[in-house]
């Protein structure tokens, strides 16, 4: 009997191991890894594109309606249990504005104050018109035709 009583013990302790081990956290890193040093010696008046793109490499995306006059640098840290959404802890997006030159005009540096959370208006769309169920919608058509929907309109007779 304490050899039973020791495997349900040592399964029971495993089966738990197993199902804990969902609830742990999830840390998440996405996008352009920070380097303060090099992010602080981009000058506005000072560099250009290319001094930028040697500093700090590709960014993560250009601004498309100015000409790509603006280039994004986002760094974003994310943490997670099990199967939930990922939560932002923290988050650096550096925007660095050119003239059409190519020289740095400006560099802004936000964090999670800029993340707008979106929420949807619940499981369905609203939409304009009838509510109509799944029946009416199937025989509604049954008797609506009659004489008049067989006769093209004419200019006399529009309808």
């Amino acid at each position: 009997m304490a050899t039973l009583a020791s495997r349900r013990l040592w399964a029971g302790l495993c089966l738990g191991a197993v199902l804990l081990s969902g609830c742990t956290k999830i840390r998440d890193h996405k996008g352009y890894v920070v380097d303060k040093a090099l992010v602080e010696s981009v000058q506005p008046g000072v560099d250009n594109r290319d001094s930028v793109m040697k500093t700090l490499g590709r960014p993560s995306f250009a601004s498309e309606f100015d000409g790509g006059a603006t280039w994004y640098y986002l760094s974003r840290e994310t943490r997670q249990f099990a199967f939930g959404q990922p939560k932002p802890i923290q988050q650096i997006l550096l925007a660095i504005n050119f003239t059409k030159t190519g020289d740095v005009v400006d560099v802004k540096k936000t964090g999670t104050e800029t993340i707008a959370s979106v929420s949807p208006y619940g499981k369905k769309t609203p939409t304009l018109g009838r509510n109509r169920g799944f029946f009416s919608e199937l025989f509604g058509n049954i008797g609506a035709g009659g004489a008049n929907a067989t006769k093209a309109p004419t200019a006399d007779n529009p309808d």
